[in-house]
């Protein structure tokens, strides 16, 4: 049995009260940003802190399948917006009556007002026909770079830096916009820009959408619907 190198092992202590603190802050403020975008101009060193705290997330069999367009170019932006109002009149659609207007009444203007948007792929062929840990669940790779979004949307929030998640648009559109090869999933369209100002609690809850569950309804013991057993701190 092959025995892990002792000299490519660090320990592993937990982290420090403030820096343990700045991780959960970090978890807990992260919001969606839709309209509040400042017009400042995003560093490229800023920018290239993101994208390398992406591409340190997890990937199942480290097959990182993902990429990262950076689209500052404004044609293919209102292109692309253009793409995403056509989209979001049929989802209107999709609602009726009072929850229609207020779907309309949300403001989305993050692919105009951000200054730079990335677009995140993942490329299901990137390590090849059979891939480790993949072989049972083929959305794995998706699932994988879903993680490299949330790395940046934490760090992001570590600089300041305002993130809003489109997802309202047919791939296909996007794809000529961006020249996106067929077999390449579109993962993400994501704004980035500084914002001066958060909601305080996420703004689909602010304006009345939908309000956060209750933890306590969604996690089960040991089978699925068992509610966890109160344990006293002696046990």
């Amino acid at each position: 049995m092959q025995t892990e190198p002792q000299d490519r092992l660090v320990k592993a202590d937990a982290f420090s009260t403030d820096e343990r603190a700045a991780v959960y802050r970090a978890i807990e403020t992260r919001r969606d940003v839709r309209d509040q975008f400042l017009p400042t101009p995003l560093p490229d060193d800023v920018l290239g802190r993101l994208l390398a705290a992406a591409h340190s997330a997890p990937s199942v069999g480290f097959m990182q399948p993902w990429n990262f367009i950076v689209v500052r170019d404004e044609e293919k932006r209102a292109r692309v917006f253009e793409a995403f109002q056509r989209a979001n009149e049929e989802a209107a659609l999709m609602f009726e009556g009072a929850a229609r207007d207020q779907y309309r009444s949300l403001k989305l203007e993050g692919i105009r007002k951000a200054p730079v948007s990335i677009c995140v792929t993942c490329d299901p062929t990137r390590a090849g026909k059979v891939v480790l840990g993949r072989t049972h669940n083929p959305r794995m790779d998706a699932f994988s770079t879903v993680c490299a979004v949330q790395n940046l949307w934490l760090a992001a929030r570590a600089e300041g830096v305002g993130v809003g998640w489109v997802s309202i648009f047919h791939d296909r559109d996007i794809k000529d916009v961006l020249g996106i090869p067929d077999h390449i999933e579109i993962i993400a369209w994501l704004c980035l820009g500084y914002v001066d100002a958060l909601y305080a609690e996420p703004e689909l809850a602010v304006k009345g959408w939908r309000q956060r569950l209750p933890l306590e309804e969604l996690v089960f013991e040991d089978t699925w619907g068992v509610r966890p057993s109160n344990r006293s701190a002696g046990d």
